[in-house]
Formats: C-alpha cells, structure tokens, sequence
C-alpha cells in the first residue's frame, strides 16, 4: 500500500536527528515555561530583600537577583512571554502575509504589481523603524503589554511571507487542476481555498516555523530598548547586562535567560530546517 505525500513527508522528519532532538528541546522548554509556574507555584515578582544577588545554590537552582527575586520563576514565566509573543505575532504574519500575497499572486496583472510595489516600498524602509515607530503609537500605560509588541511585530514581518506566496500561487495559477476547476465554475474564493493554498501549505509551515525565532530575537531587542514586554527573556537579558561590570560581576543573572533564549532560537532552527527537509517534494523518500 503506498503511503501518502504526508506519511512520506513524516518518515522523513522523524530520520532527521537534529529535527527530533530540536522538537524535544523546544517541547521540554514549553511545557516547563506554560507548566512549572502554576505547579510550583512560583512567584516571579516575590522580592526578598536579604536574599539580593545570591548566586545559584540548592534553595535557589538559578539564584537571586538584585531585588531577591528567584531567577527560576522569572525565566520560566519571561520564556512563556516570549514564547507566546513569537507565536502571536508568527501568527498575525502568516494570516496577513498569506492574504496578501495569494491574493496578489492568483490575480495577477496591475493588481499584482500595485500590491507588490507596495510591498517593495515597505521593504525599502529601515525594518526596525517600523516597528519602533508602531510601538510608540500606543500609549505609555499600553507599552509592556503582549498586545502591542505582537502586533507591531506582526504587522511587518509579513512583506517576506506574502513574497514567498505570492511567487507560488503564481506558479500554481496556471497549472491544469486550477484551469479545470475553474472551468467547472469554482467560484475564486473557494478556488483559492480549496485548490491553491493547499498546495502551499508546506512553504507556509516551513516559513512560519523559522520565523518564530526572529521574532522572538526583536523582541528581546525591543525589550533591551525598554519597549518590549514587561517580562521576557529579552528584559531578563537586559537586567543581565546591566549588573555585569569591571568591580562585581553577578553572572546567573544573565547566563540563565540568555542560555534559554538560546536553546530555544537553535532547537526552532533544526526544527525548522528538518521541516523544510521533510516537505520538500524532491526530497528522496
């Protein structure tokens, strides 16, 4: 019994190692930053005055920092932030992106290339000034919230996402199962839902997966600007810079939330990569 392009695509990811055993970090990581919090109990805004700056030890795994506050909560609930302000704003790129660009690409013509000139504009601006400058648009009792930094982010990493769907609808518009469909009468949306985009769905995860880490990079860096979220790897990083210096140098405050941060970007890259392994369809099965 031959197996399907999915099966195929499966037998393929569970061959690839790094894939695996990026799954297994990033899976380890989630459900200690979503889970760990509300079993332990773990209170990431406890201060302890007496116990300021204690370094790793058996009551505290990942020490204190400078207010007393136990770094284990603070990393695992600022991991569960960026986690889930890289999946929100992945998610708002992937929906606008993908409109956008199969929109552009089953249309073609002058309405092709009016979207796609607005997307070359776009692109042609400073990519971190946009955000920055969406950021500043919301008000200062907004700024911290997961809303506007998901947004913000989300709102410009689709312009590469639309390119990307935009050439492959393109490629598929013309193709004999579309012709055919369309010359039974398919109405464009269900065309485009039900013929085209399936076809597509392999690029978008692929994409979409390698996109959450650079999300989760600008993130951090707009947290390191002090726009980001209120609590996340990026902030907790930043507090670990600040204390590092010449005199007294309290280490465990930023080697466990950059450790995370890093862990997490590398196991979503061999994750991604093993996908677009997996999915592509001249791979050797």
């Amino acid at each position: 019994m031959s197996k399907s392009p999915f099966q195929l695509a499966m037998q393929r990811l569970l061959h690839n190692r790094m894939a695996i055993l990026g799954g297994l970090l990033l899976a380890l990581i989630a459900f200690g930053c979503v889970f760990l919090p509300v079993l332990l109990k773990l209170d990431p805004n406890l201060t302890q005055p007496a116990l300021r700056n204690q370094p790793p030890s058996a009551r505290f795994l990942f020490g204190t920092d400078g207010l007393g506050r136990d770094l284990v909560a603070r990393v695992l609930v600022g991991g569960r932030t960026s986690l889930l302000v890289g999946l929100a704003a992945t998610a708002v790129s992937v929906l606008v992106g993908v409109a956008y660009g199969a929109l552009a690409g089953f249309y073609g013509g002058k309405i092709d290339e009016a979207m796609m000139r607005l997307v070359d504009f776009m692109y042609g601006l400073p990519y971190m000034f946009l955000v920055i400058l969406i950021m500043l648009m919301f008000s200062e009792t907004a700024r911290g919230d997961m809303l506007p930094v998901f947004l913000a982010l989300g709102l410009v990493q689709w312009l590469t996402m639309a390119r990307i769907v935009r050439g492959q609808v393109l490629a598929l518009r013309r193709q004999e199962f579309v012709l055919a469909a369309e010359l039974l009468g398919v109405s464009d949306a269900r065309l485009l839902i039900r013929h085209v985009l399936p076809n597509v769905f392999g690029v978008i995860m692929v994409y979409a997966t390698l996109m959450v880490p650079s999300v989760i990079i600008l993130e951090s860096f707009l947290s390191f600007l002090g726009l980001g979220v209120a609590l996340s790897w990026g902030q907790l990083v930043s507090d670990g810079i600040a204390v590092i210096n010449p005199i007294r140098s309290y280490w465990w405050i930023l080697l466990w939330p950059s450790s995370f941060l890093g862990i997490t970007l590398i196991s979503l890259n061999f994750l991604g990569d093993g996908l677009r392994d997996a999915l592509d369809p001249k791979g050797k099965t």
